[in-house]
Parts: C-alpha cells; sequence; structure tokens
C-alpha cells in the first residue's frame, strides 16, 4: 500500500527551492530555511513568486514527486510530475468507458451519493454539536430532505438528471451551511457559494482547501495511471481535470467543509485576516494561509474507517485508495466502483 508522505507548502513570497544531493533545499533572501530528504514527499506546493531550479524539477520527475504551482491567494497555475504508472490498456479502458452512458451512469451514481451522504453527515454533526433548538430543526429539516435526495439518487436515472439530483442537493447543504457556523465573529457570515472569485472570508477557505483536495486527487490519479482530464460526472473542457474534479467531490465535505467549520468554530482563523482585492475578491493573509495549510495536513492524518477495505487508515490515503478502486473497476477486476461514505 502506498505510504502517506508528506506534502512541502512552500508560501514565503520569493522563495527559490534547489536540489542538494537527495535533498530539497529551500532558501528566502539567501538564507536556507529548510532542508528536507526528496524521499519522504510526494508532492511539493508553491505559492505566488516562487523559484525552483531545473535540478530539482528533474529529481522531482525522477521521484515521482509532483510539482504544483498556485497563484498567492491559492488558484491553481500548473503542474509537473514525471512518468505516471499506469498503462495505455488502463487509459484506452478509460476512455471506452466515457463514451458508454451506460457504464457511466453507475459511476456517476456512486459519486453523486457519496457526496450527498457525506454532506448530510457534515449537517448531523453540526446539529449535534449547536444547542440552539431552532438551529437544530432547520439543520434536522436540511438532513431529512437530503435523505429523499439520496433515495431518489440510489433509484437511478440518467446521468444529467443525477447532475440535476446533485445541484438541488447542493442547494439544499449550502442554504444551511451558515448554520452550521457556530463562532461569533460575524465575519464569517455564508450566503451563498461564491467562486471565481471567493466573496467573502468562508468562502475564501472554501475555495482555498478546494484546490488543495484538487491537487491531492490529481496526484492520485496520475500515480495510478488514469487521465485526470477525462471524466463523467463533470463535462470535458481543455484544461479542465474532469476525472479529479468527479473523484473530489467525495471528499469535498469531510475534508474542505468540516475543516472550514473547525477552523472557523475553534477560533484557529478570525475575520480580520482576511482582505478585498480590487476585483471584489476576498483573499486570506500570509499567516492564515499557513495555518489553514497545517490543519490540512494534520486532518489527512486523522484515522478513518474505509468502508469497503474495512480497514483503519489515515484520511490523507483515501484518495490514493479510491483512486486505485476507480482504476480496477475500469479494467474490469471490481463490478462497480465503490465510493467513499464518511462515518
Amino acid at each position: 500500500m502506498k505510504r502517506l508522505l508528506n506534502v512541502l507548502y512552500v508560501t514565503s513570497d520569493g522563495a527559490y527551492l534547489k536540489r542538494d544531493g537527495e535533498s530539497v533545499v529551500v532558501k528566502v533572501e539567501n538564507e536556507i530555511r529548510l532542508r528536507i530528504p526528496i524521499h519522504t514527499l510526494e508532492g511539493i506546493v508553491c505559492f505566488g513568486r516562487t523559484s525552483v531550479s531545473p535540478w530539482l524539477v528533474g529529481m522531482c520527475g525522477e521521484k515521482g514527486v509532483a510539482l504544483t504551482f498556485l497563484s498567492t491567494y491559492g488558484k491553481f497555475l500548473g503542474r509537473m510530475q514525471g512518468p505516471v504508472s499506469g498503462n495505455v490498456l488502463l487509459r484506452r479502458g478509460q476512455y471506452r468507458l466515457a463514451d458508454s452512458p451506460d457504464r457511466v451512469q453507475g459511476i456517476v451514481q456512486a459519486i453523486v451519493a457519496a457526496k450527498v451522504a457525506n454532506s448530510r453527515s457534515v449537517v448531523l454533526r453540526a446539529k449535534r454539536e449547536t444547542g440552539v433548538p431552532e438551529q437544530q430543526s432547520k439543520l434536522q429539516s436540511a438532513a431529512d430532505n437530503l435523505k429523499r435526495i439520496l433515495r431518489r439518487i440510489r433509484d437511478g436515472g440518467s446521468v444529467d438528471t443525477l447532475r440535476g439530483f446533485e445541484g438541488e442537493a447542493g442547494r439544499t447543504y449550502f442554504g444551511v451551511f451558515d448554520s452550521l457556523i457556530l463562532e461569533k465573529d460575524k465575519g464569517f457570515v455564508f450566503n451563498r457559494r461564491s467562486r471565481r472569485p471567493p466573496l467573502d472570508p468562508v468562502n475564501a477557505l472554501l475555495s482555498f482547501l478546494y484546490t488543495l483536495i484538487r491537487s491531492d486527487v490529481q496526484s492520485a490519479l496520475e500515480t495510478v495511471g488514469l487521465d485526470p482530464a477525462v471524466g463523467f460526472l463533470h463535462k470535458e473542457r481543455p484544461g479542465r481535470p474532469s476525472l479529479a474534479l468527479d473523484l473530489m467531490e467525495e471528499f469535498r465535505p469531510l475534508l474542505g467543509d468540516r475543516l472550514v467549520l473547525t477552523l472557523i468554530n475553534r477560533g484557529q482563523v478570525k475575520s480580520k485576516h482576511f482582505k478585498s482585492v480590487e476585483d471584489g475578491g476576498v483573499w486570506m493573509n500570509d499567516d492564515t494561509r499557513k495555518a489553514v495549510l497545517v490543519a490540512y495536513q494534520e486532518r489527512k492524518q486523522d484515522e478513518v474507517l474505509h468502508p469497503f477495505l474495512n480497514e483503519r487508515i489515515p484520511l490523507g490515503m483515501v484518495p490514493h485508495i479510491q483512486a486505485q478502486l476507480m482504476a480496477r473497476h475500469i479494467r474490469g477486476n471490481l463490478e462497480s466502483y465503490p465510493p467513499y461514505f464518511w462515518k
């Protein structure tokens, strides 16, 4: 089984990364800030104005360490990775599957069902944590509606119908998301989901974490040899990692949404540490971004029970396991794709 390695996040503006033997060296203003062996890393994520030496790029490609580049505010710019471990037969099977509506329907149904069920778990957990009867009633109503939608998803339907169920569930879920925020910081108010750009601190946190999850899922797919660009739920577009967007739907509630709520409700982030920029977007400052990155890495170390394997594994391993299960289904070794249901 793949070992859960570390991801190095480089957030210092103007940082320079280079190779020194079998180690990665991070320099800021000509001062060495970090030296870490390459074999302990599965990825390097660079924010803003970060430079990387060509020798380090070569070593990362050789060792299978993905290099991901994000803007200062966490917008995905691109990534570099060496040869993938899969083979052409797996990818050809993936492309044939994508062109088969009947087979695609089963995968889409599984992914959407897991997303809705995991979203409902977030709502029910918040209901247990709040002591306000009015809020509890509101959250229970949303959970009941998500349960009804989940029944309709399990009854089946076309891919477009399932996309419609996903949209309905999303409106229900985000319609009560503000009630999941228990912290009294008035700056953390959620009215609606806004993406490009995020228009408030809560959306800024969600978008930032979704970018990190997408990077991890895309790396997992490429590791097993799948093409992240060819998906089943999300339609294909040039430059869009559709399969990564498909698979990450299962993890948004537990790796993204739940972590955002924890950071806010425990007071680990403050709304005053976010700022508005010229395009109307809202972004976090450097210290907050670093705090979120640390919390994300710690969250990935939490052990969870994988329902299909019936084993306890680090949460950060789940995208890799799901990518492997997807590959096994495409090869024909599994009759259906088993999604991840969070308990």
